[in-house]
């Protein structure tokens, strides 16, 4: 970050405040020199035009320093085993998955599950089909009932005596007499 970038966002107060909570989350890795050159650069540009954060910064400063005059305590000969014994007597906790014996378990049920909802929710496409066999079944069952009134209406159909008949009388004229109303 230049000085020019800097001037810009301390016009801004609400930028300025996030930036500089963003600098304060880098300024430990910069007192204790973990910081990369490049960040180092950023933070040392950035505490150079904010005062807030370099105010920040020594408070910081001082806290470190304060903990390095501190004497360093070891634990005791014991404390490895008595901690190590201490782990050993919990119960082991058994999470949501404990009831699996492994994580590949559970990956092949999961993708079992995924395979087979997946197939169900796919259109069905059949050749062979033996529900479809019995409608044809049903089908050609109702046709043979039927076989009788088939014949019968292909007998009639080249029956060559019904085309000879005389046709049909016509209708009677409304006052005529005919030989069938005279009875």
């Amino acid at each position: 970050m230049r000085a020019e970038g800097n001037e810009a966002q301390m016009s801004d107060p609400e930028r300025t405040t996030n930036y500089c909570a963003a600098m304060e989350a880098k300024l430990v890795e910069y007192l204790d020199g973990r910081a990369k050159p490049i960040e180092r650069r950023a933070i040392e540009e950035h505490l150079a035009g904010c005062s807030a954060c370099r105010n920040r910064a020594e408070d910081f400063r001082a806290v470190l320093g304060a903990l390095d005059d501190l004497p360093m305590i070891s634990p005791s000969p014991a404390f490895d085993a008595s901690l190590r014994a201490r782990i050993a007597a919990e119960p082991a906790r058994r999470g949501l998955w404990g009831w699996l014996p492994s994580p590949r378990l559970a990956f092949a049920v999961t993708a079992l599950v995924a395979m087979s909802i997946w197939m169900a929710s796919m259109p069905r496409i059949t050749t062979n089909d033996p529900a479809m066999s019995g409608v044809a079944g049903e089908a050609d069952f109702r046709m043979i009932r039927d076989l009788p009134v088939l014949e019968n209406y292909e007998v009639l159909s080249t029956f060559d005596a019904l085309s000879e008949l005389p046709a049909p009388p016509t209708a009677a004229v409304p006052g005529e007499v005919t030989n069938e109303t005279r009875e």
